[in-house]
């Protein structure tokens, strides 16, 4: 039932990924699909680069958590599945909620605080939130998202209808007990779902080394009997084909899947981390599996484009995040009014707002 498609994450002295992988599996991609990749993952690198330096300017506040480095997990994700499909992530979330189609404008809106936001300015870093996208949050709570995302795959085995639900957390969540109840009753009801394991290797400052004597977590869904992989998360390929591979089954009433995605986050775990628990050379290693990286150079290597016209896109998106900073700066703040709303469904709640 458990499939291991990878041992380890480690880097050899030329960049090559010691992985056991077929990253493709029979199934050769696109230029079109490189082409999404490149361009997505780059929109989700400069806007995350860019929050990171609004973050110390003091422009953006509270807590703030950037996706650097797991790009991959976001497209990979998104050209393996549908529009229709559901997505609901912990609190690193900014680049998810990219991806899944909440706009750069929307989304640094919602950093700022401005009703423009995706969330209406009152979420924040951590509650992006979009239903036109069908993206669900954007979590704070380590682990409450996880039998959220069991509960909207099985509104949609209730309605009847084939959409999937893919449901993220990190490593650190996974020890959770409502990880372990939802496993068990999403296999019990073949709920379609796929539970989505973003191993970066550190739950906060914890090494996973250090926390757990089971540090091969695709293997916590053997004991439920639910079909459960180890993926490389470098690699969009990989990631594209496992949740195509499990998205399939969910559709086929197979019942819920469990893909452990082992990735890495170049930053630290939120703005505040002052990353002392690894080394420098261990964080230069993993950038040699750039994911941005891989994909370009499978673009030019194929000849779809050109050094010019590829650095004609990483100009475009810079314009764009460069405008999107603006747009949250003009936006107005939430009117006191809005206070209420969206909380409490009777509309004359007996409280007063001046």
């Amino acid at each position: 039932m458990a499939t291991k498609v990878i041992k380890e994450n480690k880097v050899s002295k030329n960049g090559t990924a010691l992985n056991e992988i077929n990253h493709l599996t029979g199934k050769a991609f696109e230029k079109e699909t490189y082409l999404y990749w490149f361009e997505m993952m780059y929109r989700i690198r400069r806007f995350e680069e860019m929050s990171g330096m609004l973050y110390g300017q003091q422009k953006i506040r509270g807590f703030c958590h950037l996706y650097i480095g797991q790009e991959a997990l976001a497209v990979g994700n998104i050209s393996a599945t549908r529009p229709s499909d559901s997505m609901i992530t912990a609190y690193r979330d900014h680049g998810l909620g990219i991806a899944k189609g909440i706009t750069c404008n929307e989304a640094m809106a919602e950093l700022y605080g401005k009703a423009t936001g995706c969330s209406k300015g009152k979420g924040g870093s951590m509650h992006y939130f979009s239903k036109e996208h069908k993206f669900f949050g954007g979590h704070g709570i380590v682990g409450a998202q996880i039998p959220l995302g069991a509960g909207i795959a099985f509104a949609d085995k209730y309605l009847g209808n084939d959409n999937i639900t893919t449901c993220y957390f990190g490593d650190g969540a996974a020890w959770q007990g409502a990880l372990h109840e939802t496993f068990n009753l999403a296999a019990l009801w073949k709920l379609p779902v796929i539970f989505i394991c973003e191993n970066n290797g550190y739950a906060m400052g914890t090494s996973v080394k250090r926390s757990t004597v089971v540090d091969d977590f695709y293997k916590l869904g053997e004991v439920f009997e639910i079909h459960s992989e180890q993926v490389d998360g470098m690699s969009c390929e990989a990631v594209h084909n496992a949740i195509a591979r499990c998205a399939e089954k969910c559709r086929n009433g197979e019942g819920p899947c469990f893909l452990e995605i082992k990735t890495y986050r170049y930053k630290g775990h939120s703005m505040s981390d002052p990353q002392k628990y690894r080394t420098k050379d261990e964080v230069e290693d993993y950038k040699k599996l750039d994911p941005i990286e891989q994909v370009s150079a499978t673009i030019l290597k194929n000849k779809w484009m050109s050094e010019d016209e590829i650095q004609a896109i990483r100009d475009r998106i810079e314009a764009e995040v460069e405008a999107c900073v603006q747009f949250a700066e003009e936006s107005p703040f939430p009117d006191n009014a809005e206070l209420l709303r969206d909380i409490y469904v009777e509309d004359n709640y007996p409280f007063l707002i001046d």
